[in-house]
């Protein structure tokens, strides 16, 4: 099993969740507190382009992988909320070093 697409698929997870961390916890106290708006422009859209790829490569992974809608659904879900891909993380992890045993015929 080729396991590029999941490997790719955490990397940008790691990365989109900490760019919403970024938003949510730098850039907008940068834009309320200090006035400073052009952070929120900035990482807004950093942000915006890597949870399309995060989206991208979740769909490519479900398909690739077989995973289920609900599973897919959940780590969509995962990724709304802050620290949710790294939760998942682990699991990912777990399912990338996942190596099926060919059947053999006795």
């Amino acid at each position: 099993m080729n396991t590029m697409t999941l490997k790719r698929f955490r990397m940008i997870g790691i990365i989109e969740g900490i760019s919403y961390l970024v938003l949510l916890f730098i850039a907008m106290p940068l834009k309320y507190i200090a006035g400073i708006a052009l952070a929120v422009k900035i990482v807004g859209m950093i942000h915006g382009l890597l949870f399309i790829g995060y989206v991208v490569l979740l769909a490519l992974a479900m398909k690739e992988y077989g995973w289920s809608l609900k599973y897919g659904i959940k780590l969509f879900i995962a990724s709304l909320i802050p620290f949710g891909t790294f939760f998942t993380e682990k699991e990912l992890k777990r399912r990338e070093n996942v190596i099926p045993i060919p059947k053999t015929n006795n």
